[in-house]
């Protein structure tokens, strides 16, 4: 990240960029501002490729092109998996590309064993850019609304974080819509973002589960519908499931070994609020009450991945756990 900043301020830019990780916002962000910053608007001199059908033929053929009227040419790889395949062809072509082209790769899927992955880190620059830990959430989030001309305390910083979850796009989009509404207001309430955020998919995910452990079946299955409807993977649903019953027996054991809400925050790295309300529902369970329902959602999970299962079906079988 740090280099990254660096060289759009310099501009000084290395051959080649990698930009991978889970945070579509980010990879966005950079993508827009390194093309930016290369050639701007400059059409004529700017490129694109996508997907894994991608003519490494074409790309080395515009590479060699020199710029016109300008001092860069720009070439924009999205999901070409030449970090999973392998692109022997472009692999051995990098190092004699001419410097007056810039590179600039979007991947999700990388092997830090691949050749073109050890070639690329050598010559050029590889960013991960993973979600943010919560604090960088606030300070990040905290400066838009600072830059609004509004204030909001941490407390309440941390609820809108957890009701819109860490998602960087879906953030700046409810804080957008958060500023508008609180419009002739200076400071951001809490009945301000009850009443503007949409609620995230991890919260969605934790009243399914309290549905389903209190037995309230056609709760759990109402908001399961709502869920495929807004056309959540169902098998993404159970995977959630799953790890939010891993959650609450990891809190489960922290607080049988003696630590506090501060401590368990600390040790898992989650929002305060979340943290809340995941001990609230942790202190429902005993122990071997948990054991059982995180072994049944792994394998209930397993039996979606591998076709044995209805989705459906395995959500009303994990909810006759006991």
């Amino acid at each position: 990240m740090k280099v990254l900043n660096n060289d759009l301020k310099t501009s000084t830019f290395k051959g080649i960029y990698v930009l991978s990780g889970d945070d579509e916002f980010l990879k966005n962000s950079y993508k827009k501002r390194l093309k930016a910053a290369i050639v701007g608007e400059d059409q004529m001199n700017f490129t694109y490729f996508e997907g894994k059908g991608t003519d490494a033929d074409a790309v080395i053929e515009f590479a060699n092109t020199l710029p016109f009227f300008s001092q860069y040419r720009c070439i924009l790889i999205e999901g070409s998996q030449w970090f999973k395949s392998g692109n022997d062809k472009f692999l051995n072509y990098i190092s004699d590309k001419p410097d007056s082209t810039k590179i600039i790769f979007v991947e999700n899927d990388l092997d830090k064993r691949s050749k073109l992955y050890k070639k690329i880190k050598e010559l050029g620059y590889i960013a991960e850019l993973n979600h943010p830990t919560n604090d960088e959430l606030i300070n990040w989030s905290g400066n838009i609304i600072n830059k609004s001309g509004k204030k909001i305390t941490v407390s309440n910083m941390n609820l809108f974080i957890a009701r819109v979850g860490n998602d960087m796009e879906r953030l700046k989009s409810e804080l957008d819509k958060l500023i508008s509404f609180t419009l002739d207001k200076d400071i951001i309430e809490e009945e301000d973002i009850k009443a503007i955020t949409s609620i995230s998919l991890t919260n969605r995910i934790f009243e399914l589960v309290k549905s389903i452990t209190n037995n309230k079946i056609q709760d759990a299955l109402d908001i399961y519908e709502d869920l495929v409807a807004l056309k959540e993977p169902p098998l993404k649903i159970m995977i959630l499931i799953t790890r939010q019953f891993n959650q609450l027996l990891q809190i489960k054991e922290l607080i049988a070994a003696g630590f506090n809400e501060k401590d368990i925050i600390s040790n898992m790295k989650l929002n305060p609020y979340v943290v809340k309300n995941l001990m609230r529902q942790a202190r429902g369970f005993d122990m071997a009450m948990l054991l059982s329902y995180v072994k049944n959602a792994i394998e209930l999970e397993e039996a979606i991945k591998q076709g044995n299962i209805n989705d459906k079906l395995a959500l009303e079988m994990l909810m006759l756990t006991r």
